[in-house]
């Protein structure tokens, strides 16, 4: 499983041009699940992304936790984050997770996030989306389960 994390000040999700989910200041979270990957690998990076230090406390340092700041969680899902670019140009992914195995690890990790006190909001599973963002810092980290 691998999270690309972006502090933000506002971010939106639209499906067919209809707004689907939008946030203010918090977390947009563009998840991947990779075919080994399991209900424990979905529990494990929701609590480490709702941990994670990446707002700043009073002194300018990252300090604080999304749910330190009573932030919100915009999720996401993104295969292609699970692409291999070894050999050639054209990236493969046959390490993604199937769709219906997939789904279920999104929904759990969304639901990790929502049990520790985050407001969070879901793209479309499997969907062409539109996403925007504001990045506040810019600030950007990637984890990998």
């Amino acid at each position: 499983m691998k999270a690309v994390v972006q502090r933000v000040r506002d971010a939106r999700v639209e499906v067919g041009g209809t707004v689907r989910a939008a946030i203010g200041p918090g977390l947009l979270v563009l998840l991947g699940i990779a075919r080994t990957d399991d209900d424990a690998t979905a529990a494990r990076l929701g609590a480490k992304v709702a941990r994670l230090r990446i707002f700043e406390d009073d002194a300018g340092k990252f300090a604080r936790s999304v749910l330190d700041v009573h932030g919100a969680a915009l999720v996401v899902s993104q295969f292609t984050l699970i692409a291999d670019t070894a050999k050639g140009n054209r990236p493969s992914f046959a390490e993604a997770s199937p769709a219906g195995q997939a789904e279920p690890l999104y929904e759990h990790f969304c639901s990790e996030l929502a049990s520790l006190g985050i407001a969070v909001e879901t793209g479309v599973f499997g969907a062409r989306m539109h996403v925007a963002l504001v990045n506040d810092g810019p600030v950007t980290i990637v984890l990998d389960s």
